[in-house]
């Protein structure tokens, strides 16, 4: 067959040249399966995308039990243990020595003149302790000047809020501390009520206070504590207590407060207020 001799229709031909017979078959045949490679490639891609996000979500899922652990176990653990060792290494423990006597503590005899106050002290100075009748189990805890998170709240406790009345000052004594996390002194507070005793002392004086109630307000309601609570530019005449921390639990969207009054002062030197004898 020569050169110039065209070949029989359908017979060594390109079959996928239009107007052939047998070509569209066998195009419309490869056209079918690149279009089936194509949507082998495709859903492989989203298949390994969709593996990728959810080893991303799983990922995601441990660092935040992680960071949960850490923030609501681990933080207690540690802070806990820094407030242990501050209460050791100063001594803040030894006054409710005589609750262990065998034959009794000493109880002291509550006095209602006028009370020993301590000058207001520098940033960062520990100069009180407080326990809290109510909350039988709980250690005792520090009383720290300031009531920022990193240096004070955090690592010590409880904080004073600066410019307030110091423990048995005519005014309001005022202080802040963690209800969830980092120890959470303040973990119990709704459990208070009217009443209760909140004591507090210094190095050389008992304060023993009343709780008179309490309310829940928004984060910048400042005025609960103003020397009279809730009455900004009133002029005291009594000598507050004011507890503050965050509400609900786990959240800071707003304040649980809890006011109260002092009832009697004494020497520690004396022996322990009765309130502290009755839960030992």
């Amino acid at each position: 067959m020569s050169g110039t001799e065209v070949a029989p229709p359908g017979v060594g031909g390109r079959d996928d040249e239009p107007g052939r017979p047998g070509g569209g078959r066998r195009a419309e045949h490869r056209a079918r399966g690149s279009r089936d490679r194509r949507a082998t490639r495709g859903g492989g891609v989203v298949l390994g995308a969709v593996g990728v996000l959810g080893e991303l979500l799983i990922t995601a899922g441990v660092l935040l039990l992680a960071f949960l652990a850490w923030q609501l176990w681990w933080t207690d653990v540690e802070s806990n243990r820094e407030q242990a060792q501050l209460v050791q290494e100063q001594g803040w423990d030894e006054p409710l020595a005589p609750l262990e006597a065998a034959d009794g503590p000493a109880v002291v005899t509550p006095r209602y003149d006028e009370p020993p106050v301590l000058e207001e002290p520098e940033y960062l100075t520990t100069f009180a302790s407080m326990r809290v009748p109510r909350w039988d189990g709980e250690p005792t805890r520090t009383i720290t000047q300031g009531t920022d998170r990193p240096n004070v709240l955090n690592p010590l406790g409880v904080g004073h809020y600066e410019g307030t009345a110091m423990p048995g000052g005519v005014g309001n004594f005022s202080l802040a501390a963690h209800r969830t996390t980092y120890g959470k002194p303040f973990n119990r507070i709704a459990e208070l009520q009217e009443g209760d005793p909140i004591v507090v002392w210094t190095e050389d004086t008992w304060y023993v206070y009343r709780v008179t109630s309490s309310q829940i307000v928004m984060p910048d309601d400042v005025q609960v504590i103003a020397p009279v609570p809730d009455q900004p530019g009133a002029e005291p005449t009594e000598r507050f207590i004011t507890l503050t921390t965050c509400h609900p639990m786990f959240s800071a969207r707003e304040r649980y407060i809890v006011h109260g009054v002092l009832d009697y002062w004494a020497p520690v030197s004396e022996g322990v207020p009765a309130e502290l004898a009755e839960v030992s």
